[in-house]
């Protein structure tokens, strides 16, 4: 195993060498090697120059340069970007830290528990420079304020010891330039709900005199970073599309609307395919015996993982949408419920997706399909989504049929939006919803619900409930 240890750097000529020399020979758990990430932000003070010598002598360094000072939150974004490792480590290049303190920093990730972990200079560590009080307070209040808007109870947001699993680090989008890093990537943190553990370390803070650099104006930036990532959930570097999985949670009010609608079709053993994040999972898998939640993608599997860790009700499951009928392998067909909720129109083979389905569930459980209606309306919206086709109501109730299965309701929702979703995703070309349109819509979700029961023509979303027919059955409709 490897851990990248990022090391930004700017202008320290002074105590680079001496630093550089602890975290080469700072002690590891066995079995983990380490591998430099060192990115000088420009340096004018000579800095570069002993970098460069210490690279041509220690191999386990891998040296980058800004062509221009950009701040330490660029630096650290350079280094995530060129990391090998399993796990990744800030380590600052001013000795206010000491590496020999990396084995308990890395212990909750070895040993499985968590996905992140915080060095805290406010815990009982072995000792901790005196430092001026209004500094001390500053940092204090800071943590206190990033508390309040995450939700966590962290002792020392504004650390310099972090440490990730290197592939949620890579996942996670960084905007700050600057020292408001540490306040992002603490709130997207707790919006992506990693494990996060603290443990106490010994804090050797320099004063403004002996090199530190952070100061009054980045206390202001690291508030305005909180109330900034408090309210826009930006949180996954995406290189794939399921936008559609995100745009969900910004309307909560919406999911709450969808999950009352099936709820009540539910039995007791559930199967739901793309879960993604959880965000149908934590709403539908209440009093149920079973409730099996099937995600392929790495990043979304890992998610929902954490977020049910603890549910005994809940199993998490690796199974791409095509391939859940491996779940009858190994209990036959034993659900009375199955969930496809905005998936078939980003499948591959949506027939497919239906057969797999029918292998797991019983003669007469319950098929729960929520899918956009409306081949005419594809557009740019769609396609940023990652949707590979709108549905004609028939066109289901085909692949059903071919799948097993007979529509036994069918509900169309979001009538009034037709006219929007046509004007901005065929007319103007969009490619996205803005964040103040999911807003505005989610808020006046009960006008929508009464605008459904008036509006004439189709709905911009479909909601219907097939029934597993048993194989007899089937073969006489499909004769």
């Amino acid at each position: 195993m490897l851990l990248s240890i990022l090391i930004p750097v700017y202008n320290e000529r002074s105590v680079v060498r001496a630093s550089l020399a602890a975290v080469l020979a700072a002690p590891l758990p066995e079995g983990l090697d380490r591998e430099l990430i060192i990115v000088d932000d420009c340096s004018r003070d000579g800095t570069w120059a002993i970098l460069q010598e210490l690279a041509a002598a220690h191999p386990e360094i891998r040296l980058f340069r800004h062509q221009a000072n950009r701040g330490k939150g660029a630096a650290v974004r350079t280094a995530i970007g060129h990391a090998q490792g399993d796990f990744c480590l800030i380590q600052d290049a001013d000795l206010e830290y000491d590496p020999n303190e990396y084995p308990a920093l890395l212990k909750p990730l070895l040993d499985g528990h968590a996905d992140a972990v915080f060095g805290s200079r406010y815990l009982a560590g072995e000792c901790r420079r005196v430092l001026p009080y209004w500094h001390t307070q500053i940092n204090r209040f800071l943590t206190f304020l990033s508390n309040f808007f995450s939700n966590l109870s962290l002792t020392d947001m504004e650390t310099c010891y972090k440490v990730f699993r290197t592939d949620l680090l890579k996942s996670i989008p960084i905007r700050s330039d600057r020292f408001g890093f540490e306040p992002e990537i603490t709130m997207k943190c707790a919006k992506r709900r990693l494990r996060l553990f603290e443990v106490p370390i010994s804090y050797y803070g320099r004063t403004y005199e002996e090199g530190k650099k952070i100061g009054w104006r980045d206390g202001l930036q690291a508030l305005g970073v909180i109330l900034k990532f408090w309210l826009i959930d930006d949180l996954y570097n995406w290189a794939h599309n399921r936008v559609a999985l995100i745009n969900l949670t910004r309307t909560p009010a919406y999911v709450r609307r969808l999950t009352q609608l099936v709820r009540p079709l539910l039995g007791d053993s559930v199967v739901e395919v793309a879960a993604g994040i959880g965000t149908f999972t934590g709403q539908l898998m209440g009093r149920r015996v079973r409730y099996v939640a099937c995600e392929h993608d790495p990043l979304l599997l890992h998610a929902l993982a954490n977020r049910f860790l603890r549910t005994p009700n809940v199993e998490v499951r690796d199974l791409a949408p095509e391939s859940v009928h491996r779940l009858a392998s190994e209990a036959g067909r034993f659900a009375d419920s199955a969930l496809c909720l905005h998936v078939l129109e980003g499948a591959g083979d949506p027939a497919a997706v239906l057969r797999a389905l029918a292998a797991v569930l019983r003669p007469a459980g319950n098929l729960i399909i929520l899918a956009p209606q409306g081949p005419r309306l594809f557009g740019a919206v769609d396609q940023q989504m990652g949707q590979r086709r709108r549905f004609a109501k028939a066109e289901l109730e085909r692949l059903l049929a071919g799948a097993g299965f007979r529509i036994e309701q069918a509900r169309e929702l979001n009538k009034a939006a037709v006219p929007l979703w046509w004007l901005n995703s065929r007319l103007l070309q969009r490619s996205r919803i803005s964040k103040l349109s999911l807003k505005l819509f989610d808020k006046t979700v009960w006008l929508w619900r009464l605008l459904d029961r008036v509006w004439p023509g189709p709905g911009l979303t479909l909601l219907i409930v097939a029934r597993r027919l048993d194989s007899e059955t089937s073969e006489q409709l499909n004769g």
